[in-house]
């Protein structure tokens, strides 16, 4: 079996830390979850102020699109993440059809962070901490996957395009520091203090 080129490893290490992350993220809501069922009225542990809290998000409609609680998506989403993760690491390739497939899940799970950012900020107007972790590495995540796909050719069959994507890769946290600019802009906009609640959550 042909090895992973060495230049994609950082691809594959990011991979598993956003599945770690993003796993850790949806498991902690699944608790809080389980929590207000439990405690109808209580306040979850993540809960900091009226704008910066869990338990809206958890029991609204859009906390539960498809019949059952998003987290769950999460914990299920995360592991083929991981398992992807430790795949490229370990210098497995696999054929353009799988390749196109994961892009699809990623694509997916970006289309479905970004409906609930804005649903979260003009909605319900409120941010949930744990969930703000779940965007945080899904969108370098999709960034990163369509970067890749283009270079390892599962996008286009032109060389050119390829090593230009793979020279792109590099922009990656760049433009995922301007979508996070784009949503703190967001919340400003539509009235609520993120940077403020943040920073006494954090100090």
């Amino acid at each position: 079996m042909n090895t992973q080129r060495p230049r994609h490893l950082g691809y594959g290490i990011w991979l598993v830390v956003a599945s770690v992350l993003g796993w850790w993220a949806a498991f902690q809501l699944t608790l809080e979850k389980f929590f207000l069922l439990e405690n109808p009225g209580g306040q979850t542990s993540c809960y900091v102020s009226v704008m910066l809290q869990c338990d809206k998000n958890l029991g609204s409609w859009q906390g539960e699109v498809f019949g059952f609680s998003n987290p769950i998506i999460g914990l299920t989403g995360w592991m083929a993440v991981l398992v992807m993760g430790v795949a490229v690491l370990g210098g497995v390739r696999f054929p353009r059809w799988f390749w196109g497939l994961f892009g699809l899940g990623v694509t997916g799970a970006f289309v479905f962070v970004c409906w609930l950012i804005f649903q979260s900020i003009y909605s319900l107007s409120v941010l949930c901490p744990w969930c703000m972790a779940t965007w945080a590495v899904t969108i370098p995540t999709f960034f990163a996957t369509v970067v890749h796909l283009l270079r390892n050719g599962t996008l286009t069959k032109s060389a050119a395009v390829r090593r230009r994507a793979d020279r792109t890769m590099v922009w990656v946290p760049l433009a995922t520091i301007v979508a996070y600019a784009i949503i703190v802009a967001m919340a400003q906009l539509a009235g609520l203090d993120l940077l403020g609640e943040v920073m006494d959550m954090l100090f």
